[in-house]
């Protein structure tokens, strides 16, 4: 790692801003970068090594860094998604059993072995992706708070079970290390409860604001990293020290201007450069070897976007079961984590990324259909209202 190459993955990163530039397209920024790393990487012209320790230090803080502020995405404190939370907690259960059936067909269709994994992938949604959405697109109502219950619970569910299905042979080990985690994070909440019931963090926030401190921001980073280390001492994916932190604080609620500086620093830098090194990493040259998998991906795709549509039976529109299909955190980390510990096959980890952008073409047409509908029935109403 040089400031030659710190300069070049900064510039590609930009290709993540100008690809999403066009907001009707509701692309992801994240697709960019990937798409620049992969150009540059393994795939392409070979001037970024993701090799590298200090390039794979880095973006493993950005790891950290993206899963800790999509934990803080997911809206743990809404008390009118807690009355949303039954139909919610349903559908994403139905969707989990589809997927359980539609991964381990797919994984014996390909003779990958895999099928626990393709099941949570399925399964999962991605709070970071649909929560943007519905706020762009001023999507309101019961059924839109139904789906926020429904992918908040997905979304967390598919983080814890990701460490113990991509390597079942160390499931045990993973469990236990999810748990030293999990317990870890819960203590921070009360501690940062405790901080913010005693006044204390109030009154910390008002000198760093007047001093420049960003004394909060430096806290969250340094139990970011703690969690981070008890991670990987118990041999689990810093992913899930990112999301169980940020489950805390937004437990709690994440002040302003924390969540601001820690906007910055992710997307600014750090996220970019998890991402860039993720596509660099992707080999789809791999994909001349083994074609069969560019259909592997397009089917975990499409898997998951039918089981979510096939909720249109307990009454979600078809839309929003479209919408409630993005995922990238999940298929992100298991690319991540399933390359680190050589479980995944040559070409597999692109398959996957490439189920992912399905879904996300999926819940870019969902939500272009359901802006439409809601405009509609609001241009109905009031023509209805009027004598």
């Amino acid at each position: 790692m040089t400031f030659q190459t710190l300069t070049l993955i900064s510039v590609i990163g930009l290709a993540g801003p100008w690809l999403a530039w066009r907001q009707s397209w509701h692309l992801p920024v994240i697709l960019g970068e990937l798409l620049a790393g992969i150009v540059f990487g393994a795939t392409g012209f070979g001037l970024l090594h993701p090799t590298d320790p200090t390039f794979t230090f880095l973006a493993d803080v950005g790891f950290a860094v993206v899963m800790f502020v999509a934990g803080t995405h997911v809206p743990v404190r809404d008390a009118s998604i807690r009355s949303a939370l039954g139909r919610g907690a349903l559908r994403a259960v139905l969707v989990g059993l589809l997927a359980v059936v539609a991964g381990q067909g797919i994984a014996v269709w390909f003779d990958t072995g895999h099928g626990l994994l393709y099941a949570v992938l399925i399964a999962s949604s991605s709070a970071a992706i649909v929560l943007p959405i519905i706020d762009s697109q001023g999507l309101s109502g019961k059924p839109v708070l139904e789906l926020t219950a429904q992918v908040a619970l997905a979304d967390a569910a598919a983080v814890v079970a990701l460490p113990l299905v991509i390597d079942p042979g160390n499931a045990g080990r993973a469990a236990l290390g999810a748990v030293l985690v999990g317990g870890a994070a819960v203590a921070v909440y009360y501690f940062l409860r405790w901080l913010e019931d005693s006044g204390i963090r109030h009154r910390l926030h008002r000198v760093s604001e007047e001093r420049g401190f960003a004394l909060e921001l430096r806290v969250s980073l340094a139990l970011l990293f703690a969690l981070g280390a008890l991670a990987t001492r118990s041999h689990v994916s810093i992913m899930l020290a990112g999301f169980a932190l940020g489950l805390a604080v937004a437990a709690i609620g994440e002040p302003r201007r924390v969540a601001k500086q820690l906007f910055a620093l992710s997307d600014g830098f750090l996220a970019p450069m998890f991402f860039v090194w993720l596509g660099a990493r992707l080999n789809l040259r791999e994909f001349g070897d083994h074609p069969y998998l560019i259909l592997l991906g397009l089917m975990l795709g499409l898997a998951a976007v039918l089981a979510h549509a096939l909720m249109r039976l307990q009454g979600q529109p078809i839309p929003l079961g479209a919408i409630a299909s993005a995922q990238i955190g999940v298929p992100v980390a298991a690319v991540t984590v399933g390359t680190q510990l050589h479980v995944l096959k040559p070409g597999e980890p692109a398959a996957l990324m490439l189920g992912a952008l399905v879904t996300i073409a999926a819940a870019a047409w969902g939500a272009r259909t359901a802006a439409a509908t809601q405009s509609g029935n609001s241009v109905d109403q009031q023509g209805d209202s009027k004598p």
